[in-house]
């Protein structure tokens, strides 16, 4: 059972070329349980390969579960494989670290990210730009949904007291239509949580870097 299990997972593995990144995960990982650094036992779809937990990446045995591994890896759906590894938090920046020295600095960055404004966001800074009452400005964006994905345009359908402030109040229209120009722009970016690309060689040879007004790359 565990044997034809194994050679599912790594014809797959080895069909999609992800090999390599199954042995950088198992390095930094055992390097962290060897220098005392506490790792989660697992968690997402990562711990359904039988792989993983053969290389200790995960302590979770999918067989034992009935964990299948088509959810985190399929050949006829190749996405990129993600393991969900959680380090102490407080030691998290020497396994980062470890990785830079390992791999080279030069090759290695964390991922940025990028906070964009959000309707209620939008509403709310244009209102102060424009010198409006807090109440009126908190009254407006309060009318936006709570909903995932929301937009200043489709809460025009979802929510008729927004629509009709719109059309019936001018200032109320001066600033939904210049938060409607600005919403979704960069508000600001940071560092992702986790997230590092580790390149084959210098790692400006394949992205550009962003550097902070230290000169610090996030």
């Amino acid at each position: 059972k565990y044997y034809k299990r194994l050679n599912k997972e790594l014809k797959v593995i080895n069909k999609i070329k992800f090999s390599n990144y199954f042995l950088i995960v198992m390095e930094f990982i055992e390097w962290a349980k060897n220098n005392k650094i506490m790792v989660g036992p697992g968690r997402g779809s990562g711990s359904s390969s039988l792989v993983a937990f053969v290389l200790n990446i995960i302590d979770i045995d999918p067989v034992k579960y009935n964990l299948i591994f088509e959810r985190f890896l399929n050949s006829e759906r190749i996405l990129m494989p993600d393991f969900d590894i959680d380090f102490c938090i407080e030691k998290r920046d020497k396994v980062i670290n470890h990785i830079k020295d390992k791999y080279g600095h030069k090759s290695v960055a964390q991922i940025i990210t990028f906070g964009t404004l959000a309707a209620r966001a939008a509403i709310r800074d244009v209102g102060k730009v424009l010198g409006y009452s807090y109440n009126f400005i908190d009254r407006i964006a309060k009318l936006v949904p709570i909903d995932l994905g929301i937009t200043l345009n489709k809460s025009f359908n979802l929510e008729p007291l927004f629509l009709k402030i719109y059309q019936e109040n001018v200032e109320a229209k001066v600033l939904i239509d210049i938060s409607c120009k600005l919403e979704g722009i960069i508000k600001n970016i940071s560092k992702h949580a986790g997230g590092i690309v580790i390149s084959p060689g210098k790692i400006t040879n394949f992205t550009p870097l962003f550097f902070d007004s230290k000169g610090k790359n996030p």
